[in-house]
């Protein structure tokens, strides 16, 4: 087997171990660009506005039908204590694609001592349809293969997504379940396809700075994930920097992904292993009600698919300011 076949196969291991149970919305990093939501159910309603946060996500520009993802998210908040928001997706890599719709209802629960202190419970829940495809019309059918039959093939499932956060001051956290119901598209050989595509997500973030230091406001985080059928996890660290200006606020920050299971591969007559690894640097800025950012992710290792990156845009826009602008340091919040 030759280096480049070897390259190859460490890939597809590699990728295989995340893709496998990204059913739904794949958790790439656009929750990174001020879109938390598109990850946990209870951020629904969340905010002191509305918000609607459009994204498109494109890998490898030099490589044909790379992987490219469009997601359309909004959320409100409904009274005093109820949240709504709704997901619409498209997703696509390679002959494989997935659409599909998410309607969220979350329960918020206020224990702040007055109107400036920031101390909320809430929970969420997601239901939606996801129809899974594979396009195999330009498969070469001259060899047979009782797996491929050269049809454009579709599967539809029900699944919903549980989460709980905690938002205090200048804290919060989240926790989420994926994919609570095991589910088997039936659109792959029994195989390759488990009905468990559950994946629990932990993240928590701690803002500092602003208004008893400077104009700036630091915020470190993180992202843990776990794939309940692969006993598989991955990692996020995070840092973004806020700065606060007379038309809004600039932001910018960075984010480090890791997994902690690798794939081994052959370089020369060793063997070596390697974890996927990701950089992605984001940049935004709040203008007014509108949001805009730019988030570029590059794939880092001894082996990698291709020298190129992937490229993100998210466009936002608030709306129905609730007027009650906590006193903390809380981005996601305020």
């Amino acid at each position: 087997m030759n280096i480049k076949q070897n390259t190859y196969i460490l890939f597809l291991a590699l990728i295989f171990q995340f893709s496998n149970a990204q059913d739904g919305v794949p958790i790439y990093s656009d929750y990174f660009a001020d879109n938390l939501y598109l990850l946990h159910p209870s951020m629904a309603g969340a905010a002191n506005s509305g918000q609607l946060r459009l994204t498109a996500r494109q890998q490898w520009f030099d490589q044909d039908n790379a992987p490219n993802l469009q997601t359309l998210a909004g959320n409100v908040r409904l009274g005093e204590q109820s949240g709504v928001g709704a997901i619409v997706f498209n997703d696509k890599n390679g002959f494989h694609s997935q659409v599909g719709g998410y309607l969220t209802y979350a329960h918020h629960l206020n224990f702040s001592r007055s109107d400036v202190d920031l101390n909320q419970l809430s929970f969420g829940l997601t239901a939606g349809i996801v129809q899974s495809r594979l396009d195999e019309t330009n498969f070469d059918l001259s060899d047979f293969d009782p797996v491929i039959a050269g049809i454009l093939q579709s599967s539809s499932y029900f699944n919903i997504d549980v989460g709980a956060s905690y938002n205090f001051m200048d804290v919060s956290m989240h926790f989420t379940v994926k994919n609570l119901i095991f589910q088997n598209r039936n659109l792959f050989s029994e195989e390759f396809e488990s009905n468990n595509q559950r994946r629990f997500l932990l993240a928590g973030s701690y803002t500092f700075g602003g208004k008893f230091y400077s104009e700036w406001t630091y915020e470190p985080s993180f992202l843990l994930q776990f794939f309940e059928r692969t006993n598989e996890s991955a990692i996020d660290v995070n840092f973004k920097a806020y700065r606060k200006m007379d038309f809004g606020r600039l932001w910018g920050g960075i984010s480090y992904r890791r997994s902690f299971d690798g794939a081994e591969f052959q370089s020369g007559a060793s063997a070596s292993s390697q974890k996927l690894q990701f950089i992605s640097p984001v940049i935004g800025i709040n203008y007014d009600k509108f949001m805009f950012a730019y988030t570029y992710s590059k794939q880092i290792g001894e082996v990698r698919f291709t020298n190129g990156g992937f490229h993100q845009i998210t466009l936002g826009f608030n709306f129905m300011d609730r007027g009650n602008s906590y006193d903390c340091n809380c981005p996601a919040i305020n």
